[in-house]
């Protein structure tokens, strides 16, 4: 029953630990940096009654160390350490598929969808060919429908994730238009 995390993320953990102090007893001082970085060190005081709470904001696949210091004004608690390492980056696009080919149309989906993604772009056109077009969607859907394509046609579509911090990530993938119907 010490201190320890939960929810570990790539940028976020939860804090939790034993109730020592109460509203009126002290309070905490919560020490926490990346493992080995002393100047990179932030300090937080929490109040007495608290027993838990989420650090986010972390840089991801990094080992964190964090100390928790009962600061109580009736008798001296020792101070609690324990090491979180945040989860690996997760990147999307990581994956682009091709569904429900027809003749002028399929649906492109990707994944992971991200909350860190702020919107992805896909340029597709003819191969070969210097016609592409453009579409945006939404950063929170994973799938969209491409119109109005030329039968029996290669495309390359290109799936670009749009993070919001302002870094860009690209993925490609193939795809053929089945064959017209006669007549048309």
């Amino acid at each position: 029953n010490r201190l320890h995390a939960t929810d570990v993320t790539s940028s976020s953990f939860r804090l939790l630990w034993p109730q020592l102090l109460s509203q009126d007893s002290g309070f905490y001082s919560l020490e926490y940096g990346p493992a080995g970085e002393p100047a990179a060190r932030s300090t937080l005081q929490v109040p007495g009654a608290q027993s838990s709470l989420v650090l986010s904001q972390l840089a991801p696949g990094t080992t964190y160390e964090v100390a928790l210091i009962p600061e109580s004004n009736v008798r001296y608690f020792p101070p609690q350490r324990t090491r979180v390492t945040t989860l690996p980056e997760e990147i999307s696009p990581a994956q682009v598929l091709i569904s429900d080919s027809g003749p002028r149309s399929f649906q492109v989906s990707w994944a992971p969808v991200l909350d860190s993604v702020a919107a992805y772009q896909v340029l597709y056109g003819p191969l070969p060919g210097n016609s592409a077009r453009l579409l945006q969607v939404d950063g929170n859907h994973n799938s969209t429908v491409l119109q109005q394509l030329a039968p029996n046609t290669t495309y390359l579509v290109t799936v670009t994730a749009i993070y919001r911090s302002g870094r860009e990530r690209s993925l490609s993938a193939k795809a053929c238009t089945l064959q017209g119907e006669r007549g048309q």
